[in-house]
């Protein structure tokens, strides 16, 4: 066809190239929409008789989101999976995947401040009714569960104070209930527990922590049961709160070395808390391989690869001389889960939202200081803090 010079331009490019190799690491798919042969086709993926293989609109899937989905779901071993823009976003997309107008929800009071804020701010809004308790205590999860009760949220380690609870017991107490449970897998990630094995139904991520594990892709994920997997989807498509495809590109390539980083970050974690909790300036020490944690046989049991990288701590004395100290050593950055070992203040930064009367009720203290430790040399990170902590 004898194309003119601006037809030939703008359909410059717009056809797929086969070639002899394939690439080694898969291609971004930064394109927003992809083209079907003819109606017949449309039809057979928009109602799903023929895999799309992430062929539809952006913001419905790529090759790129469907890759990532299929990892996580092998990785969490369950039915399926789908990603969102935040951790939040799939926090969000769990509740409305299983929740309505007048129903009630339970859970975790050490929830992460954002969760926190959703739970008491935003689901009321919706018609939910929420109750926050100590979920540790399984006796007041049973006494609080009433016949509207549809889901329990929880995280398997807590931010910033790295509780869990005795999940399986929990779990089978609240299935004979009718109640599933959902589990944020943040802290952990499935290099090191999957909650699934003991029968959540519903388990999320921040994909901006240790999935990607370099601080530079924002996105969340839900992985569980195919069909609360697929309302969940539905909600996150009609709400335009998807991940992009770089992003999803971008945190496949940290998903890689997931175990190699998280076993660094175990271990090293573990030798600051040691370190720490015999410091004279160091009030209190959050981790649960130390023998004081209130779970430490019982996670021990549940974490038997460790608990990684996290750990929070009260100091005695000045807290910004001790920040100003590590100024170019560790940073003060208010997230966490990066290569990098970086500090946080939990009292303006993830619990901020919460006033200062249940902050002190929840242990949230001004004093305490979250540790993210990265991968780097253990002697470096502990000078760096010695050095630090000796004023």
């Amino acid at each position: 066809m004898n194309y003119k010079p601006t037809t030939l331009a703008a359909r410059a490019g717009e056809h797929a190239k086969e070639t002899p190799s394939r690439p080694l690491v898969e291609p971004i798919y930064q394109n927003t929409v992809f083209a079907f042969d003819d109606l017949d086709h449309m039809e057979e993926v928009f109602s799903e008789q023929t895999p799309s293989n992430g062929g539809i609109y952006y913001r419905f899937n790529t090759p790129n989101h469907l890759t990532l989905e299929g990892a996580l779901a092998a990785l969490e071993k369950t039915e399926d999976a789908v990603c969102a823009a935040s951790g939040m976003a799939a926090i969000a997309a769990a509740f409305q995947a299983v929740l309505g107008q007048g129903d009630h929800l339970i859970a975790d009071q050490q929830a992460y401040g954002g969760t926190y804020t959703l739970l008491t701010q935003e689901l009321p809004r919706w018609g939910i009714e929420v109750t926050l308790l100590d979920i540790t205590d399984l006796e007041a999860v049973e006494r609080a569960i009433t016949p509207r009760t549809r889901l329990i949220h929880l995280e398997s380690l807590t931010n910033p104070l790295m509780t869990t609870v005795n999940l399986p017991a929990l779990i089978e107490m609240a299935h004979a209930k009718g109640v599933l449970v959902s589990v944020d897998n943040t802290f952990a990630t499935p290099a090191l527990f999957r909650p699934a094995e003991h029968g959540a139904d519903l388990v999320s991520h921040s994909l901006s922590k240790y999935l990607s594990g370099h601080s530079n892709a924002l996105g969340g994920a839900l992985a569980g049961r195919k069909d609360l997997i697929s309302q969940a989807r539905m909600r996150l498509i009609r709400q335009g709160a998807t991940l992009s495809a770089f992003d999803a590109w971008i945190t496949l390539q940290g998903l890689k070395t997931l175990g190699l980083r998280m076993r660094a970050h175990t271990q090293n974690a573990q030798a600051v808390a040691d370190v720490l909790s015999n410091h004279p300036r160091v009030a209190a020490v959050y981790h649960p391989g130390l023998s004081d944690h209130p779970q430490f046989d019982l996670a021990g049991d549940l974490f038997p690869d460790g608990f990684g990288g996290m750990l929070s701590f009260e100091l005695r004395g000045d807290l910004n001389a001790f920040i100003r100290r590590l100024h170019g050593k560790i940073p003060l950055a208010p997230s966490l889960a990066d290569v990098n070992t970086t500090l946080s203040y939990p009292w303006t930064t993830s619990h901020r939202s919460l006033d200062e009367k249940r902050k002190l009720e929840l242990g949230i203290r001004p004093t305490l200081l979250r540790l993210s430790v990265g991968i780097e040399d253990i002697e470096d990170i502990l000078n760096d803090l010695e050095d630090a902590l000796n004023l």
